[in-house]
């Protein structure tokens, strides 16, 4: 697809990636036959074919709405379209350069700004954790879309962290609000790691791994928050002090672990970071890539009568499409003895979660969680794991059925 970008985008970084992004682009549609907000809407424009064109109008200069940003607005983010894709298109990087030019020119209502702002800020903020301990003690006050959004307060176990000290040794990223609002998963992850010998360690300084600021077109922002994290891993990852050098920076949120992978890209024009942001995206592992390696450390010590007798698993788009990994934890998990059914229809298909989606597109987010619950019922299990925290919210808001991390399934199988 050849593109003539207006005087303004001409030798800039984002106009010359946009330009190579979109030189690829054969318009053949494959990817609109995945994509879930064109399922859902059958508007060409709510398809990535659509958003595509609608990008290239205006890196040529043509004139940007209100409507073209709903329709940017309106993507998950999930990039199915990606894994599609026969060309290769880098569909996320052009709808990252598409919407930070349009929040430049289109402005937007009074609250949507408000909306936008109270996420990225509070998200990210510390005082996120005090805000969701009030919101669990007035909870019978707060709206149904909020109460959903805040599970139970969690048990005396989800604090206690190893204590022993071991020559392997990784970072684990505990992500913005999944101390706040699971903190389980990070100390099952922490206690499983040390049952196969190796320890866990944490940088209090990182943060958001600037995911929620870089979907909500704060690209400056984002970027802020990856810098924070790499100064804060840095001593580690160069093996500075006296805890020695981790062998990876591991993520057991899917979406951040998308989103660090990236940081490579994202910062290759800072003269500052470029090289260091390649070697810590390079270092990173979601968690179920070390799987193959603790299998055989934990078979041993597992105890197969704690596990549930079924377990029903979706995959994140984020581990799926967006790191490219799948069957990892289906496979792996079953060499330990569980019996995991991935969802049979539709697989490759959102939840509707996408980070903060499921707040600013509610409607979407909640049809596209129906079809995913229903197709994840059909595999008849008491127990629903993926690997994403959003995801797990998400589903659990529409079910009785417990929605949990797999790790949590093996740490009980250790307890």
């Amino acid at each position: 697809m050849q593109t003539q970008l207006a005087p303004e985008f001409q030798g800039t970084p984002a106009g010359d990636e946009a330009q190579a992004i979109l030189r690829n682009c054969v318009h053949c549609g494959f990817c609109t036959a995945t994509c879930p907000t064109y399922q859902l809407l059958g508007d060409e424009l709510d398809g990535p074919r659509g958003r595509i064109y609608l990008i290239k109008q205006m890196l040529e200069g043509a004139a940007v709405t209100r409507k073209t940003q709903q329709h940017l607005d309106r993507c998950l983010t999930c990039l199915n379209c990606e894994t599609t894709c026969p060309s290769g298109v880098e569909y996320g990087h052009l709808l990252e350069i598409g919407r930070g030019i349009i929040e430049q020119r289109v402005p937007r209502p009074a609250t949507e700004r408000a909306a936008r702002w109270l996420l990225k800020t509070g998200l990210t903020s510390a005082a996120f954790a005090p805000a969701a301990a009030l919101g669990r003690a007035l909870r019978p006050l707060l709206p149904q879309a909020l109460q959903d959004k805040l599970p139970p307060r969690a048990g005396p176990r989800t604090h206690h962290w190893p204590t022993r000290s071991h020559p392997r040794k990784v970072l684990l990223l505990l992500g913005c609000v999944q101390p706040a609002l699971l903190p389980g998963i990070n100390s099952a992850t922490a206690r499983v790691l040390d049952a196969a010998g190796i320890q866990t360690l944490v940088a209090d300084e990182a943060g958001c791994c600037g995911a929620v600021r870089t979907h909500l077109a704060d690209v400056e922002g984002g970027r802020a928050d990856m810098r924070r994290n790499i100064d804060a891993w840095w001593p580690l990852v160069d093996g500075l002090t006296s805890q020695g050098k981790v062998e990876a920076i591991v993520m057991n949120a899917s979406g951040c672990g998308a989103m660090v992978k990236d940081y490579g890209h994202a910062l290759r024009h800072d003269p500052d970071y470029a090289a260091k942001a390649r070697r810590v995206s390079a270092l990173t592992r979601d968690l179920c890539e070390l799987l193959p390696a603790l299998v055989p450390a934990l078979q041993p010590r597992l105890h197969r009568t704690a596990a549930p007798a079924r377990l029903a698993y979706h995959a994140p788009c984020t581990l799926q499409h967006g790191q490219q990994l799948r069957g990892l934890v289906e496979r792996h998990l079953g060499e330990l003895g569980l019996d995991v059914q991935p969802v049979r229809v539709d697989s490759h298909l959102c939840c509707g979660s996408a980070g903060t989606y499921s707040v600013l597109q509610p409607a979407l987010a909640q049809a596209l969680r129906e079809r995913k619950l229903a197709h994840l019922a059909e595999l008849e299990a008491p127990v629903i794991v993926s690997a994403n925290i959003g995801c797990i919210q998400h589903l659990q808001a529409g079910t009785t059925t417990p929605v949990r991390h797999w790790i949590e399934v093996l740490d009980d199988m250790l307890a």
